[in-house]
């Protein structure tokens, strides 16, 4: 059964990992892809829910936004509100690491230590994966280089239907150039285009796949059904 309105979980941003009140660890997204994908999927009527970490962008009209600041907080809104979702799209930059230790107050240059410990932050994306049930799961890859060798690897060790695989060079553009890799490992090179356009071819094969019971299907090949 085709399905016109879909409930879309989406997280955009990147996260902050604090050392201490001032300092922190993060990356250069600018959460540009994940608030175009939001203002996309309300746009087509959807019911849009935007976890976001800190970002200087205007929330999409229409849309729930949850505002994050670390990977874990951004875990947890995920964790609270993934049950609502038909497709999850995970277009954080999530910080793959963060301090050890959180200095409750601002670290003198003095007594600044020569090297910080650092633990690994949660996967969310991993986590979706995990519990996926009968949700369409769409993940990024941002890669340097091997782009879709490497997207592929994700794809399937993070059980996704949908990654899209793009370059550093996309960070903080108002274009990008996109790769989209399907489960069953179809390959759609998109042209260089703005991130809107872009948005919604994304959305689009999204609720393509949802549709044709892409989810479902997997959903029960894991139970030994199909």
């Amino acid at each position: 059964m085709v399905r016109t309105f879909f409930t879309v979980l989406i997280t955009a941003g990147a996260t902050r990992e604090y050392l201490d009140p001032v300092r922190f660890f993060s990356n250069a997204s600018s959460g540009k892809m994940g608030y175009a994908l939001a203002a996309a999927a309300r746009r087509k009527g959807h019911r849009v829910i935007l976890v976001s970490g800190p970002v200087n962008l205007k929330a999409p009209a229409g849309v729930r936004v949850i505002n994050v600041t670390s990977a874990r907080e951004m875990l947890q809104a995920v964790k609270t509100e993934q049950r609502k979702a038909d497709i999850f799209i995970g277009a954080a930059a999530v910080s793959d690491w963060r301090p050890e230790v959180f200095r409750r107050g601002k670290i003198k240059k003095t007594n600044a230590p020569v090297t910080v410990a650092m633990r690994l932050n949660p996967d969310i994306v991993r986590y979706m994966g995990s519990i996926k049930g009968g949700r369409v799961l769409v993940g990024f890859a941002l890669e340097s280089h091997r782009i879709l060798e490497r997207a592929k690897a994700k794809l399937s060790q993070k059980n996704m239907d949908l990654i899209v695989a793009n370059g550093p060079e996309n960070i903080g553009s108002d274009k990008a150039r996109i790769t989209l890799i399907s489960r069953d490992l179809r390959i759609k090179r998109l042209p260089p285009a703005s991130k809107t356009l872009l948005a919604q071819r994304i959305l689009d094969e999204a609720i393509s796949l949802r549709n044709n019971g892409a989810a479902d299907k997997t959903l029960l090949r894991r139970r030994g059904l199909a």
